[in-house]
């Protein structure tokens, strides 16, 4: 039995485009925007990934075949890419991820903890074979893992334009503005007086009655520089 060894890369702002649907997979601030802050903005519900965030996917585990229903990529679309991908030239882990988000148009961006396993599963069917060269695993095509390719391309499809002719999820949207109000929450937080803390404290819970004000339907009124008359 094989034992493979990868380097497993945290979760990083790039984690709002792992999803081949165009979804952010959860902000990188924890729940709510970090320590402190509470539930109030980012995932932090029950379930392993934290609850559904800004559409992300709600815990458990991904459709083996999914990823062309809509959604997150299943395990499928992955094989697909890399046994694609490798047919071209071997490469490492990172250019598999580069270039899966590249010809996907940046809709799909896969993690390291998605395509190591699958390139491990790939070795494991002598499909694939995996060498260390420059500090890294190179993966090539196997003749089997070619004729493979060969018999099976239609049904391969192109995954990394599946990912790309999704339409954006309108979650994704919010990443620059959620990303812009926790800077200048921690801004605040390290550096500001008590009174500034205070008042920022009632600015962030104004901005979150707001946005529940537009799911129920009701809507907030616009925000402007000016303070208003009874602030």
């Amino acid at each position: 039995m094989r034992h493979h060894h990868f380097h497993h890369h945290p979760a990083g702002p790039d984690a709002f485009e792992e999803d081949a649907g165009g979804r952010p997979s959860g902000p990188p601030f924890g729940p709510g925007f970090g320590p402190g802050f509470g539930p109030g903005f980012g995932p932090g519900g029950p379930g392993p990934r934290g609850g559904r965030g800004f559409g992300g996917h709600h815990g458990g585990p991904h459709p083996r075949h999914g990823g062309r229903r809509g959604g997150r990529a299943g395990r499928g679309d992955i094989r697909a890419a890399v046994l694609l991908l490798l047919t071209e030239q071997p490469m490492h882990g990172y250019q598999l991820i580069q270039e899966i988000g590249e010809r996907s148009e940046g809709r799909w961006r896969p993690s390291p903890g998605a395509v190591y396993p699958a390139l491990a599963m790939l070795e494991d069917e002598g499909l694939v074979t995996l060498s260390a060269e420059g500090g890294r695993r190179l993966a090539r095509l196997t003749e089997a893992g070619a004729g493979y390719v060969e018999q099976n391309r239609e049904a391969l499809g192109t995954p990394w334009l599946d990912a790309a002719e999704r339409p954006v999820h309108p979650g994704k949207a919010l990443r620059p503005a959620v990303e812009a109000l926790s800077a200048a929450a921690v801004q605040v937080a390290r550096t500001g007086t008590p009174e500034q803390a205070t008042a920022a404290v009632a600015v962030l819970d104004r901005a979150r009655r707001d946005l529940y004000l537009l799911l129920a339907g009701e809507g907030a009124a616009p925000s402007t520089d000016e303070p208003s008359a009874d602030a």
